[in-house]
């Protein structure tokens, strides 16, 4: 029996030329809400592409073998290019306080390439039980100086967990990111009932974890809410204009927009320009400047260890 109404749904899966498309906004679809989908020819020729994470159209339902037919994508908020998942809202940063140890540096990087997407962006600490009650505290109020809020994160402890769980639950689609051996697939697989991903532990050579993930794959939390399984989602290239890179330290971003104070130029950099009334005493300003005087000498700004 074949359904000739037209419904909204949302690709939650990609594989070859098919698409997992997931309809949780219809009565009508409670029990038999996800079909296997292929994308209509003239979407191909719009050049108009289809990723997880696109809300699309479907129509041609085929409820007994539960496929269809995407017929068009909705407009899209954004799009991170690799891997390939659209209409992300927040990114998480995942780093381990320790094995392996807590590079802040490597946390700076990760951060502005993720102000970069335009999302809003938290802080995850994995492994918190490896660390005093002193520790945790002290890297709580280190990162609130930075401008995010960090969830400490001990898997033996089950509040950590479902304090992270309602948060995410907020959110309406969330992606983790971080350095390998950080604890991402373990924190994925208590977040989601029945997902198993493998594991590895992380190299006593090199202190990395090995990427055991492979499939780009939405999960739904909740009615509203996803997060997305994503393969090898570690660091990102970062190429930016430098004059951009004020804007993505909420430490500089603050003091411009919030207290407003006025430097003689509107494009200062805040290094050792005249006239900067920038308050530079904050931790993060070493990590700044870094950034500026390498960009200056390679052009852009490139992301890596």
């Amino acid at each position: 029996m074949k359904a000739e109404k037209k419904y909204k749904g949302l690709v939650t899966k990609k594989f070859n030329e098919f698409y997992v498309v997931e309809i949780n906004q219809n009565k009508n679809f409670e029990n038999n809400k996800k079909f296997l989908c292929k994308v209509k020819k003239s979407i191909n020729f719009q050049n108009q592409l289809v990723f997880v994470g696109d809300e699309v159209i479907i129509y041609q339902l085929d409820l007994q073998s539960q496929k269809a037919t995407i017929e068009s994508v909705i407009n899209r908020n954004n799009l991170l290019e690799r891997p390939s998942v659209a209409n992300i809202s927040n990114i998480y940063v995942i780093c381990s306080v320790e094995e392996p140890k807590l590079n802040l540096s490597q946390v700076n990087k990760f951060l502005i390439s993720a102000e970069k997407m335009g999302l809003e962006v938290s802080l995850v600490l994995t492994k918190c039980d490896l660390i005093k009650e002193e520790k945790r505290l002290f890297l709580i109020q280190k990162f609130h100086n930075w401008g995010y809020q960090a969830f400490t994160l001990n898997l033996n402890n089950e509040n950590d967990l479902k304090n992270l769980l309602t948060e995410l639950k907020k959110k309406k689609c969330s992606i983790f990111t971080g350095p390998s051996g950080v604890g991402k697939t373990t924190l994925l697989n208590k977040i989601i009932p029945g997902l198993n991903k493998k594991t590895s532990p992380v190299s006593y050579k090199i202190k990395r974890g090995k990427n055991t993930t492979r499939n780009v794959e939405l999960f739904s939390l909740s009615r509203k809410s996803y997060i997305v399984d994503t393969p090898g989602f570690n660091m990102q290239t970062l190429k930016i204009d430098i004059r951009e890179l004020p804007n993505l330290y909420p430490e500089i971003y603050k003091q411009v927009v919030d207290e407003r104070i006025n430097c003689k130029f509107r494009n200062c950099l805040h290094i050792n320009d005249e006239g900067c009334n920038l308050n530079k005493n904050f931790e993060r300003y070493k990590y700044y400047k870094e950034m500026i005087e390498f960009s200056k000498s390679h052009y852009c700004l490139i992301q890596g260890d």
